[in-house]
């Protein structure tokens, strides 16, 4: 049996039918009821990751346990080590955390400081673990999609500075093998997309598959920064524009990983944007 946590999310909803279709028994979890549309033979269960307690009944019996931090997770709750212990005494032997490449490139951000915590915990639980560290998802395009609708316009900051982002269905194929095949215990995977793309670039990707035109309209940082802050901590972001207009040399290069574990090239910006296309019309 194979816990996933995050099962309404981005990757979730990717991940669970995957894991289903290959025939393995699957617990969603989420703290909202039962979601729409959950494969045939897929239990749900409503459960709180950051409460130990709840997930302990949800976790008796798993072989597997997917481990997602969504919303304010990420940034407060309970030791991880109280989830990891109550996973080792339902006799969880495979533990795959979703973390982030800024672990390994921006190792002091306060914004990822729990996360960080996670992978010690998860990393001290023993040798059956893998850790996933994304880039920036292509999903994050979808907050122009209000814009592109309504105004024909891309309006984004750093308009040429270009990161190989990764689309969720890729960390959610990569989640699903380490859960369920040998060979990826002890390793950590960083997770990019196939070529690095910039704002202004994605909006051109954007107008051609819609076959019109789509503007882009640069913001300033100011600008940036005032729109984020409807939706996100302070805390956060700066760290986020700094990532965005002054990545590091490491935030750039293309990881080889997706096609390691997934024999397959990783999937490109444009490959996002023809399956999610409607979201833009």
């Amino acid at each position: 049996m194979i816990v996933v946590t995050g099962a309404t999310g981005n990757i979730g909803r990717t991940l669970v039918p995957l894991l289903a279709e290959a025939g393995e028994e699957v617990v969603a979890v989420s703290r909202r009821p039962e979601p729409a549309g959950l494969p045939a033979g897929v239990r749900h269960a409503r459960a709180d990751l950051g409460d130990a307690a709840s997930m302990r009944p949800v976790l008796d019996g798993a072989d597997a346990f997917f481990i997602l931090l969504g919303g304010e997770l990420n940034g407060r709750g309970e030791s991880p080590k109280a989830l990891l212990e109550a996973a080792e005494a339902a006799g969880v032997k495979r533990l795959v955390l979703l973390s982030s490449q800024l672990n390994s490139t921006r190792p002091e951000a306060l914004s990822h400081t729990r996360l960080r915590e996670f992978e010690d915990a998860v990393r001290a639980s023993g040798p059956d673990f893998t850790i996933l560290r994304p880039a920036g998802f292509a999903s994050n395009a979808f907050a122009w999609a209000e814009a592109v609708r309504t105004k024909r316009t891309v309006f984004a900051p750093f308009g040429d500075v270009a990161l190989p982002v990764i689309d969720p269905a890729d960390i959610a194929e990569v989640a699903a093998a380490a859960l369920r095949d040998e060979g990826h215990a002890g390793r950590t995977y960083e997770l990019t997309g196939p070529e690095a793309i910039g704002p202004r670039r994605q909006a051109a990707v954007i107008s051609e598959a819609l076959g019109e035109e789509i503007g882009f309209r640069e913001l300033s940082r100011e600008e940036a920064h005032a729109h984020m802050a409807q939706f996100m901590p302070e805390e956060v972001i700066g760290g986020t524009l700094d990532v965005l207009g002054v990545p590091l040399p490491a935030e750039q290069v293309i990881s080889p990983d997706v096609e390691n574990v997934l024999h397959r090239p990783a999937r490109s910006f444009g490959e996002w944007v023809a399956r999610n296309l409607p979201a833009f019309r």
